[in-house]
């Protein structure tokens, strides 16, 4: 049986008590599929952690009835859109400052969601080079921003 991706999430939204409508739009790699609700604070959660859990639980059940299913993309009122700006605004102007004055420039321990859009912000870069560093007793990652040697 080939699995939904809008469905799946509609019914889980709808168990966890919350009415929203689901778009559903293709990408490059899978599907986004944007939530529209009153509720958007408590699905989003603080820094995006709920969204993100919402994001993992959704592509588990689909992997369950479909492992051939492509990885799906939860979006609640254009949040992630909106967050992904701003981080490729925090990587550039990272490496504007390592460009400038020649430094080290760390960033904010990050989820590997995260990190991601970093280092593609900057991949095509001739003068920067980015590594992700462990953070003790944490998941999340630094990203060191250096001049390529």
């Amino acid at each position: 049986m080939p699995a939904q991706p809008k469905a799946t999430l509609e019914k889980i939204l709808e168990l966890l008590g919350f009415s929203a409508t689901v778009e559903e739009h293709p990408l490059e790699d899978g599907f986004l599929l944007d939530v529209k609700t009153d509720d958007s604070g408590r699905l989003i959660g603080r820094q995006g952690q709920t969204l993100s859990d919402l994001q993992y639980i959704t592509n588990r059940m689909l992997f369950q009835l479909d492992p051939t299913c492509p990885k799906v993309m939860v979006d609640v009122s254009g949040y992630r859109a909106q967050a992904r700006e701003a981080l490729v605004k925090k990587a550039k102007d990272a490496a504007e400052k390592v460009r400038r004055w020649g430094d080290v420039v760390e960033l904010e321990p990050l989820s590997a969601f995260d990190r991601r859009i970093v280092h593609n912000a900057v991949k095509d870069d001739p003068d920067i080079e980015t590594h992700s560093v462990e953070v003790e007793g944490s998941d999340k990652k630094v990203i060191l921003f250096r001049p390529k040697q």
